[in-house]
């Protein structure tokens, strides 16, 4: 029966944070915000909000290892596991992708989450400085959105699409889509979290891992889809793109966040073995960074191996 709720959990956190994002994106383009600014905030924001409300709920619930286990998995799981498995099916050609700054970006706030969580505890100061350095990416994304705008004459940036954008909704089903995301999430985040933790002690493992591999596995399934989609249409900047942003929102805004509502401690087991993991997989990208190497479908099992072996140590 745990299972059974974990799964549903975790199916209405995917649908509800799909409703959320449908409602607040044409919310905005109603009340005339620009779609540049949608793009870059709302939809981000609201496809990581399955992993922020899981994180706030196991911080509240005093399940740490749940709420840091989620992002840190996730993070492994984007690289190794969301690269891997569509560079099987098709290979990415990530050879005409320029990401170098926001790989620079990633990488450093993997270190600057490393090294605030060397103080045993993500406090309110910790999580305002993960939301500054957010602060900081955000801007410089927005930055760069402008400056590709203003290159590209033949474009206008209202007429942008956006993900979840239909100019016709009515204003009654975006609020209903509000609703079932605002309703939907802390439900699906609550069923996910304790009968998670139900499962952890039945099989007599810890919270940390099931925060690092079952449900960062789970909330990994959108990036995942996306992923594959994209490697299937070949567009290689979306999938990077997808991974790279997923990863320095997780850090950035699911932790600080929830740092600032609750302190979270952190497992000293992380610095064991999972943090420096999550760190040389994000390392893995410079060669098809750097380099203009494309992820073969030879590169593809690589990492998929190397994350089923992640998991098979996690769990023994």
């Amino acid at each position: 029966m745990e299972w059974l709720l974990v799964s549903l959990g975790l199916v209405i956190l995917l649908l509800a944070g799909d409703a959320l994002v449908r409602g607040a994106v044409n919310l905005s383009l109603r009340i005339g915000i620009p779609a540049l600014i949608v793009s870059l905030t709302i939809v981000a924001f609201g496809t990581s909000a399955p992993e922020l409300l899981i994180s706030l709920q196991a911080a509240l619930k005093n399940a740490p290892g749940i709420a840091i286990g989620n992002v840190v998995g996730s993070n492994i799981a984007n690289i190794l596991l969301v690269l891997g498995i569509p560079a099987i099916l098709a290979p990415i050609h990530t050879s005409h992708c320029n990401s170098k700054r926001n790989f620079i970006m990633m990488i450093a706030a993997t270190l600057l989450f490393i090294a605030l969580a060397a103080d045993g505890f993500f406090r309110m100061g910790n999580g305002l400085v993960l939301l500054g350095a957010l602060a900081v990416v955000l801007s410089s994304a927005f930055y760069q959105a402008r400056c590709h705008k203003k290159a590209e004459a033949a474009m206008v940036m209202e007429e942008e699409e956006v993900e979840g954008a239909d100019p016709d909704m009515p204003w009654w089903r975006i609020i209903v889509f509000l609703l079932l995301g605002l309703i939907g999430l802390p439900l699906g985040a609550d069923l996910m979290v304790d009968n998670a933790e139900i499962i952890a002690r039945r099989y007599g493992v810890s919270d940390t891992v099931i925060g690092l591999t079952l449900i960062a596995l789970g909330t990994s399934l959108p990036e995942l889809a996306t992923t594959v989609m994209a490697a299937l249409r070949r567009q290689a900047d979306v999938a990077l793109g997808n991974v790279i942003g997923s990863n320095m929102f997780n850090l950035l805004a699911i932790i600080g966040i929830t740092s600032i509502v609750h302190p979270i401690r952190v497992d000293p087991d992380f610095f064991d073995f999972d943090f420096w993991v999550m760190l040389g997989a994000s390392l893995l990208l410079i060669p098809f960074v750097f380099l203009k190497r494309d992820i073969t479908r030879i590169w593809g099992v690589v990492l998929t191996a190397l994350y089923l072996i992640y998991i098979l140590i996690t769990l023994t």
